[in-house]
């Protein structure tokens, strides 16, 4: 009988997505020995209802079990282990940080999944250090240690993530409590490989992130991605049959994740922008902030004239697009993202150089590491507020698709696209780190059955 690995990912498809390519990568190399079994939080929409049933389709060896609102993760896991045996490790996402308490009740191996870069986990685990060294009223020593966190380029209070702009909110509170509960967990495992992010893996797996304690081990097992399809199975509003008429690397494209929404005036400037660089571009426009409950045209949304104006070069989709095979068409030359993290490493492996246009959550945090560390994108200029103006997309557009930086960020990205597919090769780095991290599940399921736990 093959050995249960359950994972347990947080709410939403930007959760669900890595973590099930986290078993896909477990159960293709370990098939034999290892099942996978996905605990969900909720109710599935239609859409990832969809997802769910292709995946069992393809990956026999991953089961999910729906948790509904009434039942309890102890209990449940209680249930399980009476009805076959204890699961070898249990791997949550790190916004599930509560059951690490219920797994440590019944000795299962457990490690957390961050679907992020190793550079948001490095500042993730020495946040508690921040908290310890800075207060409110000091800025200027809150400045000092954020220009030297272990692993990472000097940052700015700009560049932190939302819940750690302000030390008085119950956010704050709780992203520093995580952090304490991540110290505890038996390992972390990140989806990001070696040569991508030299310098945070080094700090994370030297322990220079954590003040005075042990660091918890380290895995790198990226990039996990989600495949193209590569059929006729995909719905894409005619994006993949209009890329097919444009000329090789000529289309910009533009999409900002599952929550990314701009104001009217700012989609209206970013439609102006595109306009006046002459570039070709494929757009995804989600409905503006404020209205997620009303669709509007595009009449509404977009200046007069915009479509008519560029027919030709340009092609506007509501709301989704199939960005896996989008990015993966021979015609997109550049990806204008919101920095999330699987976007990232989409773009990564498939070779295709970004604009920097980071929205929320730890966006910024990657912008930087982007731009100063790994020098895969180039970054827009924003007004204080936030808003872009047409004249700097504009700019941007032209110099990512055709000047000198632009072809630098361009070579970074197809030499980074190369180490990706040597680190999940053979003897590659992210298999090595995988199948270190089996040993160890192995190593300590045995040992929990020789002291009889």
């Amino acid at each position: 009988m093959k050995d249960t690995i359950i994972l347990y990912p947080a709410m939403g498809r930007g959760h669900l997505v890595p973590m099930v390519e986290l078993g896909k990568f477990i159960s293709t190399h370990h098939h034999n020995t290892l099942s996978i079994k996905i605990f969900l939080l909720s109710s599935p929409n239609i859409t990832t209802k969809n997802y769910i049933t292709a995946v069992i389709a393809t990956t026999p060896s991953i089961k999910f079990h729906h948790l509904s609102p009434s039942q309890n993760l102890l209990t449940t896991l209680q249930s399980f282990i009476s009805q076959s045996s204890k699961p070898k490790a249990f791997i949550l996402d790190f916004f599930n940080h509560s059951a690490i308490a219920v797994t440590a009740t019944l000795n299962i191996p457990t490690f957390c999944y961050f679907p992020n870069a190793a550079s948001t986990v490095a500042l993730f685990l020495y946040t508690p250090t921040i908290h310890h060294n800075t207060t409110n009223e000091n800025t200027s020593i809150y400045n000092d240690v954020l220009r030297n966190i272990p692993g990472l380029p000097p940052l700015s209070p700009e560049d932190m993530p939302e819940p750690m702009v302000d030390r008085r909110s119950q956010s704050y509170k709780s992203f520093v409590n995580m952090s304490i509960q991540m110290r505890k967990i038996d390992g972390l495992i990140v989806n990001s490989f070696e040569k991508l992010e030299t310098k945070a893996f080094m700090a994370l797996k030297n322990g220079v992130c954590l003040m005075e304690e042990k660091s918890p081990r380290v895995f790198c097992i990226g990039p996990l991605v989600e495949k193209s399809k590569g059929d006729n199975s995909v719905v894409d509003d005619g994006c993949l049959s209009w890329l097919n008429l444009q000329p090789s690397q000529s289309v910009v494209f533009l999409s900002f994740g599952s929550y990314g929404r701009f104001s009217k005036s700012q989609i209206k400037e970013i439609a102006l922008g595109l306009e006046k660089s002459e570039k070709r571009f494929l757009w995804v426009v989600r409905n503006p902030i404020g209205y997620e409950r009303k669709e509007l045209s595009f009449e509404e949304l977009l200046p007069k004239g915009f479509l008519e104006k560029t027919r030709e070069k340009g092609k506007v989709v509501r709301e989704w697009a199939p960005q896996v095979e989008i990015l993966n068409h021979d015609s997109v030359g550049a990806f204008v993202t919101h920095c999330g993290w699987n976007s990232v490493l989409e773009a990564i492996t498939c070779g295709v150089p970004m604009v920097a246009w980071p929205l929320y959550a730890e966006q910024m945090l990657n912008r930087v590491v982007m731009v100063e560390e790994m020098n895969v994108a180039l970054t827009l200029k924003e007004n204080e507020d936030g808003f872009v103006k047409a004249s700097e997309l504009e700019e941007i557009v032209r110099e990512i698709m055709d000047l000198e930086r632009g072809k630098k960020v361009r070579e970074s990205v197809l030499s980074f696209r190369n180490d990706a597919f040597v680190a999940l090769g053979d003897g590659g780095s992210s298999r090595i780190h995988l199948n270190e991290l089996i040993e160890l599940w192995r190593q300590w399921y045995y040992f929990f059955c020789f002291i009889g736990f």
